[in-house]
């Protein structure tokens, strides 16, 4: 594809943000936020306005390819982000401050893409974040603070993924 055929897939007034496809190639998941009451709404816009956007809850959504079909996978009160499909296309991984009532930490959870059997996979006093799978499905990639040598750092950890 030489980029001329684009199209406008979401069109809500709020934030759409980090797309990965399937692999299939069917389905797209992304992370959204929408502002839905008056005072939400006012709020972003004036933000937006700055070229700003405030750290909210983001919650992962799903869609087809050509934009139908979208459907809000996750419902709590969360900063999800950084979905990626497992290799069978039928849940995904994401990460999420959901379990830390700071809203510090972050975890890595995987949900099925109806958003049923939410699964928390990793359990960390710190970052768990970014994860993906090898393009076969054997491995499993993220990022996180774990064995940082001063604070801050970040690192990569792979490992073989089982089923």
């Amino acid at each position: 594809s030489d980029g001329s055929d684009k199209r406008m897939l979401t069109n809500k007034l709020g934030y759409d943000g980090g797309p990965f496809f399937s692999h299939d190639g069917n389905k797209i998941v992304w992370r959204a936020y929408y502002p839905e009451t008056e005072k939400e709404i006012s709020d972003y816009t004036s933000l937006i306005n700055e070229s700003m956007i405030r750290p909210m809850n983001l919650q992962i959504r799903v869609m087809n390819t050509d934009g139908t079909g979208k459907i809000q996978v996750t419902n709590n009160e969360g900063a999800n982000f950084a979905p990626f499909f497992f290799p069978n296309d039928e849940r995904i991984v994401f990460c999420s401050n959901l379990s830390d009532p700071d809203g510090r930490n972050f975890d890595l959870w995987a949900v099925n893409i109806d958003g049923t059997n939410l699964e928390k996979i990793t359990d960390y006093d710190g970052f768990d974040g970014f994860p993906m799978f090898s393009p076969n499905g054997k491995y499993f990639v993220f990022a996180s603070n774990r064995n940082q040598s001063k604070p801050g750092d970040t690192n990569i950890f792979l490992a073989e993924w089982k089923n």
